[in-house]
């Protein structure tokens, strides 16, 4: 190859680089999603609309939806500073629902996945309202349209995302089971160990009505987790009747949870 053709193969290299580098965090979502061979759909919620992304598994009649519920992805740009895109840069929920064989959808927030340009959408939905009652409305509404063909579901949230799983069991009749991981069940309590305001729009899972017991609940911590502490779900969980609490040694909040997301998921067939 002489030189001229050389640089040129460069610069086209260093162009496709630079060009894959630009895309939003919400078309790399995308384009991981397809990857993994989910479909993707946007339903509207009450006053949102939402990104879902489908994986069709292997239904039976009774076989329940489990419903994926991502982490906060990235409220923030720097401290106070609300980020202008808060779709998750590495969705975990994503990855783990591959693991899953049930019929399964990934259900995104109001203003997530490209969706933050709506007149709604202003930061304090993905900061301090993220747990808000508008969130968890139109959360709810979105969902209500997404399992209307299903006679139950259960709902899987990591992180922020166990929050709203615990919001959204609250009025949805459907829910059968709540699988937490590493889930912030005290929002008070997090932001008073970070030292962060509070989230003064947001719902707290410890300060709401237990939920029914008929509702199975399974929460999940890792020991080295620093961001919500085993301790800080063990305490919101021991409000919870009947609801079982395991520490994962190897864990953190975001690490490793891959490993044992099938031993979580064989816990569904337990009685």
């Amino acid at each position: 190859m002489n030189t001229a053709r050389a640089l040129g193969l460069f610069f086209w290299l260093l162009a496709v680089a630079q060009l894959s580098g630009c895309a939003s965090p919400a078309q790399r979502l995308d384009d991981r999603a397809a990857d993994l061979g989910y479909r993707r759909v946007v339903v509207r919620g009450d006053g949102f609309s939402h990104v879902a992304y489908i994986n069709n598994g292997r239904a039976s009649p009774n076989t329940a939806l489990h419903v994926y519920l991502e982490g906060d992805g990235t409220p923030w740009a720097h401290k106070r500073v609300a980020a202008a895109d808060p779709t998750p840069r590495t969705p975990l929920m994503l990855e783990l629902m591959l693991l899953d064989p049930a019929p399964s959808l990934y259900l995104g927030r109001p203003c997530y996945h490209g969706l933050n340009k709506a007149k709604a959408c202003t930061p304090d939905m993905w900061t301090d309202k993220r747990y808000s009652e508008a969130v968890v409305s139109s959360m709810s509404a979105a969902l209500d349209r997404l399992s209307v063909d299903y006679p139950a579901q259960v709902l899987l949230g990591y992180s922020g995302g166990g929050t709203l799983a615990m919001l959204l069991a609250e009025r949805q009749p459907k829910t059968e089971t709540v699988i937490t991981v590493a889930a912030n069940l005290d929002t008070e309590r997090w932001a008073a160990l970070h030292k962060q305001q509070s989230l003064a729009g947001s719902l707290n899972p410890a300060t709401r009505p237990p939920l029914p017991t008929r509702v199975r609940q399974m929460h999940f911590a890792g020991a080295k987790d620093d961001n919500v502490p085993p301790i800080l779900v063990r305490d919101a969980v021991a409000q919870q009747q009947g609801a079982t609490f395991k520490v994962f040694p190897k864990q953190d909040h975001s690490c490793c949870w891959r490993d044992v997301w099938r031993e979580i998921l064989g816990g569904l067939a337990a009685d």
